[in-house]
């Protein structure tokens, strides 16, 4: 049969306007609101009833700060009796500090996060800024509005204006002296009459004393903010005598931003040891008098400066409860032996006491906080002094050891098994206890929940002191009698519980509210169990499905990396409103999504951490392959046709190498601020887990091999590239060097510059803070919905800032 002309043409138009009905808007703006509302700073809010960090005081008491409908509450708790109220009327407490204000607070909405008991059953606090509220005195100087509320007729006096509390001070153990750093040098204060003390004379730019180092990772950022810096220093225990170190970086090499102002950019340089490179920053440790200002210089080669993971630097001093001696470590520079120093703190003579070596990298996590108000230590004085214990994974897994502190012999291996003992958090001397959390070794099933023991200093006694199959954060009393326990899941609620030091619950505190949460959509992940790529070794992840899940429908799935090695992607095992890469978010637009912990990454054994030592273009990745495919034959919703990978930092770095590595499995990803090349990151980073650079005989080295743009060759699907142009922590060099090879080989892929954003995409430029980030996750939604559903996100989605 033959058409006639319009017939043709109306077929053929049909035809046209079928296909493109297919990549019509099935995504829709209400799909998006739907995943704002699960984005981390707004499904958080909607958790009530979970203690922020309790403050201890002196009387034995604590009072903690908790988040409820509507705003916040205040509660105090006496553990000698078991009593937990209110912290004080809160709405008393709101109508009084109105009336003295003028200004209308709520019992919810009170104006402070903290406060301090004050005489005659009182409260004294800061009131926090508000809109038109001025944060100067008279003559112009950083000052806070103090309140002092009775807690008996509940009036209010105030404000008054008194000097901003210093970021950039540390104050003594008696609180008489604030030690600071100026012009390069170290300065104490009396914080009563404010006499100040010079105590070095010969500090210099970048070779000064206490002073924060340069390098990794917020160095501009904190230039441009004017951040105050608490200075490098440890008091002794009597007040009198501080150690600090002198920070030499006179021949690091520098790195530079360019920052978008006006019309002309402006240039920032900064010290950064990049792999290789001959100098790298190095310290050496002084004490001084406080009174006398006499001046002790340890006797020690100089000490390469790390960073730790709060992005401060690991330098870690503890001084002897008599002030006699000081202990110091000291890493090589691949990481592969560690040396515990002790020291005369009055003729500066010290000597090695411990020295730990290994085959490949060692951890060592020093003082470096695991949530704030707690120490995560590898390492601590116990029986009075007498004794080091000391965390190693010299067996296969991370255990502690007890050495004699004079010394330097080995007196007993304390914990053993297989399982990871992990962190110091008290010890007791009356008791010869060690208390310290650890993973695995109570339930086979799932090896990454945190749990609280205590053992004998002997290696006897060893007992769980949390009851519970949750995992477990731990805040401990000063005089280490009590501790307060939040415990959950991912799929139970936090449940805050006040635990004696034997384990004995004293009482339930808090029993979190979800209910808010779930009513905008919120489903927990759910646990899975894979094998990796040697089809034995079990890993662990989450999976997170739509709330408007079908089982009758093709999914495509997102693979959200961080492959470490000295974390995960997983972060917290417990309950947690907004998973990373804002996971739960993302299965809102028609994603199954998966995070997961591959091989080389911590808290388990040595082994396993180990997997890719030296060779960072694994990144786990084949262990991502493995487990996509397990789990799409698993759950036929699973489109494994549909592969798409994101992450940021050491995930933009993975995430690349995946599309790269295996460009015929994934095939999207978005990949931000990404490492892409080691050889331009940091050194410690990149010397730790693939160790020193080596030239070889051809003219290449041992990083040739983990190098992204080398690969670029072998782009097929969609890469999508992101980063701030002011990144200080990962320098967007790296990202360069990978966008002029694909250019050099004709790949079609998207590129975003973030003026001004730095490596959290915080521009602190401008006065819409926070858009960069906002702006990207509005891209990755955009680009996964076009590039793996096939269909056309709305235009221009705004998500609203939090």
């Amino acid at each position: 049969m033959t058409l006639s002309a319009p017939r043709w043409l109306l077929l053929m138009a049909l035809a046209v306007f079928g296909f493109y009905s297919t990549l019509a808007v099935a995504v829709t703006e209400t799909d998006y609101a739907r995943a704002e509302r699960l984005l981390a700073w707004n499904a958080s809010k909607l958790v009530y009833n979970v203690p922020e960090t309790p403050q201890w005081l002196d009387d034995g008491r604590f009072w903690y700060r908790k988040q409820v409908a509507g705003g916040h509450a205040f509660v105090v708790v006496n553990p000698k009796n078991g009593s937990r109220e209110a912290a004080f009327d809160h709405t008393r407490l709101a109508s009084a500090l109105s009336t003295a204000a003028g200004y209308s607070f709520t019992g919810e909405q009170l104006p402070f996060a903290k406060f301090e008991y004050g005489d005659n059953n009182s409260i004294v606090f800061w009131e926090n800024a508000r809109p038109g509220m001025s944060e100067t005195n008279d003559q112009g100087e950083p000052a806070q509005r103090q309140w002092t509320c009775s807690l008996t007729n509940y009036s209010c006096s105030g404000p008054v204006d008194v000097p901003r509390k210093r970021g950039d001070e540390a104050a003594s153990p008696d609180g008489d002296w604030l030690a600071f750093v100026r012009d390069e040098n170290l300065w104490v204060r009396n914080a009563e009459s404010g006499e100040e003390r010079q105590l070095s004379e010969d500090g210099e730019e970048h070779y000064g004393y206490g002073v924060i180092g340069e390098g990794c990772c917020y160095t501009v950022t904190d230039r441009l903010r004017e951040a105050q810096q608490r200075p490098i220093v440890f008091w002794s225990p009597d007040s009198r005598r501080i150690a600090t170190y002198r920070l030499d970086e006179r021949k690091v090499e520098d790195i530079h931003l360019l920052q978008t102002v006006g019309y002309r950019p402006v240039l920032h340089s900064y010290k950064y040891a990049l792999p290789g490179d001959e100098h790298v920053p190095l310290y050496t440790l002084h004490i001084f008098d406080v009174e006398s200002g006499a001046r002790v210089d340890i006797k020690s080669d100089p000490i390469q400066l790390s960073w730790g993971q709060g992005i401060v630097a690991q330098v870690d001093v503890r001084w002897s409860k008599d002030g006699n001696s000081i202990f110091f470590p000291d890493m090589s520079r691949d990481t592969r032996q560690h040396t515990l120093h002790r020291a005369d703190s009055r003729s500066g003579e010290s000597r090695a006491v411990i020295t730990e070596q290994s085959e490949t990298f060692i951890d060592a996590p020093y003082r470096t906080d695991q949530h704030a108000g707690v120490e995560k230590q590898s390492w601590t004085l116990a029986n009075n002094d007498q004794d080091i214990i000391w965390w190693s994974q010299r067996d296969g897994w991370g255990h502690f050891y007890r050495y004699d502190a004079n010394t330097g012999t080995l007196k007993n291996q304390i914990t053993r098994g297989d399982w990871a003992g992990y962190e110091i958090y008290q010890v007791d001397d009356a008791g010869q206890y060690l208390y310290f959390s650890a993973f695995g070794r109570d339930w086979e099933d799932y090896p990454y929940q945190r749990q609280l023991y205590r053992v004998k200093y002997d290696g006897s006694g060893l007992q769980r002191l949390t009851e519970e199959y949750a995992h477990h954060e731990l805040y401990p009393s000063a005089d280490g009698r009590y501790f307060v326990n939040i415990y959950s899941t991912r799929s139970q609620a936090p449940v805050t519980v006040l635990r004696q030091n034997n384990g004995k619950v004293i009482r339930t505190l808090e029993k979190a509210d979800i209910s808010d949460l779930e009513t905008v959509g919120f489903r927990p992940g759910t646990l899975f169990s894979v094998k990796s790529r040697d089809r034995t070794t079990d890993l662990y992840g989450f999976i997170y499905r739509p709330a408007n899940f079908d089982p009758q429908k093709k999914y495509p799935i997102i693979d959200y990396i961080y492959p470490g090695p000295q974390i995960g992607a997983v972060r917290t095992r417990g309950f947690t409103a907004s998973p990373a890469g804002n996971a739960q978010a993302l299965t809102e637009l028609g994603f199954v999504v998966i995070q997961f912990d591959a091989t080389g990454t911590p808290f388990r054994s040595k082994a396993f951490h180990d997997t890719w030592y030296r060779n960072m273009a694994d990144n786990g990745l084949i262990d991502h392959v493995h487990v996509i495919k397990q789990l799409a034959a698993r759950h036929p919703e699973i489109d494994i046709d549909k592969v798409g990978i994101f992450g940021h930092s050491g995930g933009g770095f993975s995430s690349t190498g995946a599309i790269l590595r295996f460009p015929d499995f994934f095939k999207v990803a978005v990949s931000g601020a990404g490492n892409h090349d080691n050889r331009s990151y940091s050194f410690n980073w990149g010397e730790k887990y693939q160790g020193l650079l080596e030239k070889d005989a051809l003219g290449g080295d041992n990083y040739d091999s983990q190098a992204n743009h080398l690969l670029a060759k072998n782009l097929k699907g969609k890469l999508l590239l992101h980063y701030g142009s002011m990144d200080d922590n990962v320098h967007s060099h790296s990202t360069l060097l990978l966008v002029q090879e694909l250019i050099k080989h004709n790949k079609d892929f998207d590129l975003m510059v973030l003026p001004n954003g730095n490596h959290r995409y915080a521009s602190l430029y401008s006065p819409h803070a926070g858009d960069h980030s906002r702006y990207m996750t509005r891209l990755t939604w955009d680009y996964f919905v076009r590039h793996l559903r096939g269909e056309e996100p709305p235009k221009e989605y705004k998500i609203e800032a939090r």
